[in-house]
């Protein structure tokens, strides 16, 4: 424990803002957890909705300033990252499978 009573004081303020950042943190964490599984399983229906989700919850985050908003950048940019790579990778899978049900 400190011994200065300014620093008592830091130290106590830190502990309850850490408290109140913990449950957003987590959820966060939860809805980045979600999205990626789903994209991974290739439910890319599903996993544009929890993509979205994910995005607003980093934003709101940011906005009170749980985390930074550069953090809360860089996490949506690779989220939508593995998106878009796994939407382009279905949609070249169902252009072959158009394209041999035309040529049968």
């Amino acid at each position: 424990m400190p011994s200065k009573q300014s620093a008592q004081k830091a130290a106590r303020t830190a502990q309850r803002k850490a408290e109140r950042n913990k449950p957003i943190r987590s959820s966060v964490k939860t809805y980045i957890t979600k999205a990626r599984k789903l994209i991974q399983s290739n439910d890319l229906d599903a996993a544009q909705e929890a993509v979205k989700k994910a995005t607003q919850a980093l934003d709101k985050a940011a906005r009170k300033g749980v985390i930074h908003p550069n953090n809360a950048a860089r996490r949506k940019s690779r989220l939508m990252r593995k998106l878009n790579q796994a939407l382009a990778a279905s949609g070249e899978h169902v252009a072959q499978e158009v394209q041999e049900a035309q040529e049968a």
